[in-house]
């Protein structure tokens, strides 16, 4: 916890009088795909009650994305749509619901809580803030969010992810992380961080053929180094670095970190590699900005089954967790354990959500 932060013994006491207590932990719901939508896109507004129970997490966009003359309809829509969608929302739904509010410097944030929190606040799970630059950001909100809560008998906190989309927020990613109690986790912004860095590329999210490594020359008949000869190249990672600090920061602050949106909506295979990447660095899920994405989304933060009959395995052939065994040739110790217990839970929790998944992990057969 930061210095600027309350001392400990007032980290998780109500910002205002008749607010609901904090959470001490923040619960491990599925959330392997936030899946984004236009609430004044009739069009799309229709869709939603269909998507419930198919995808884990839908978010209610009011920032980037909505023109100006649309922002109040966004915020109209969203709060009949959660009004009108049976299991939408709230701690029992199938699927949660998000929205991401305007930028803290924009003319409609406030517009924006001082809505939706009461007219919604018992079914609204999370809200995205964006462009977050430090604590001040996140202490900012919680204070209101507390006030509005209090005002409308809301009895559940609503929690709060930040987007990383500026070099100064990824400066000061472990103080956003402790900031508040209500910081349920972190996402990569991508577009506005390569902008903010004056990084010189212009996609959203992924790689780029220009930033790459390159194998070492031949050597010719003379035997030096010939640099003109065809080489093998490897593209690289553009944000490696961000997503492993931002893991880090989270894992140390008990919270949750996303890969964010990957723009290249036809390119779905690399949509799939990058996702796969996020998962394995320890992110527990992506952003959705097409109903293709989602699938591919669940697919990939889903421990395989493969992955599971070998997790079960080593739990079940390590007993007490400690000491080593052999499996397969390879040593397992109690740190392969508790890798493996990860995968576990995860699992776990998934099939509670997914009867698929469920079906998949339950035939699983474990072999000594």
């Amino acid at each position: 916890m930061p210095s600027s932060s309350r001392s400990a013994k007032d980290f998780f006491r109500p910002l205002a009088v008749g607010a609901p207590t904090p959470l001490t932990e923040i619960p491990a719901r599925p959330s392997r795909a936030i899946h984004f939508f236009d609430p004044s896109n009739e069009k799309m507004a229709s869709k939603i009650p269909a998507m419930v129970g198919t995808v884990d997490v839908l978010l209610g966009n009011l920032e980037d994305a909505i023109k100006a003359d649309n922002k109040v309809a966004a915020r109209e829509g969203l709060v009949r749509i959660a009004r009108e969608t049976a299991d939408l929302g709230g701690q029992s739904g199938p699927t949660q619901l998000w929205t991401r509010i305007n930028s803290l410097d924009s003319p409609w944030v406030l517009d924006d809580l001082t809505t939706l929190v009461p007219a919604i606040g018992d079914k609204l799970d999370v809200i995205m803030v964006p462009k977050v630059q430090g604590a001040e950001d996140i202490q900012y909100v919680d204070r209101l969010l507390a006030q509005l809560e209090a005002k409308a008998g809301l009895t559940r906190p609503i929690l709060v992810h930040a987007i990383l989309e500026t070099a100064r927020g990824v400066a000061n990613v472990e103080e956003i992380c402790g900031a508040s109690p209500r910081m349920q986790g972190l996402s990569l912004g991508p577009a506005d961080l390569a902008a903010d860095r004056r990084m010189k590329t212009t996609r959203v999210g992924g790689g780029h053929p220009g930033y790459l490594v390159r194998e070492d020359p031949p050597k010719n008949a003379a035997g030096e180094p010939d640099v003109n000869a065809e080489r093998a190249t490897y593209q690289q990672d553009l944000w490696h670095y961000t997503i492993a600090r931002m893991v880090d920061a989270c894992a140390m602050h008990g919270i949750y970190p996303y890969y964010g949106p990957f723009g290249d909506i036809a390119d779905v295979v690399a949509c799939e590699d990058q996702f796969r990447n996020a998962f394995l660095l320890g992110c527990v899920g992506t952003w959705s900005l097409h109903p293709r994405q989602i699938a591919i989304a669940n697919r990939v933060f889903s421990p395989s089954v493969e992955d599971i009959r070998h997790a079960r395995r080593v739990v079940a052939a390590m007993g007490d967790g400690t000491g080593a065994v052999m499996l397969d040739g390879k040593m397992e110790d109690d740190a392969s354990l508790k890798q493996c217990l990860v995968m576990v839970r995860l699992a776990e929790e998934l099939a509670a959500i997914d009867p698929g998944l469920k079906k998949q992990y339950d035939a699983i057969e474990v072999d000594a």
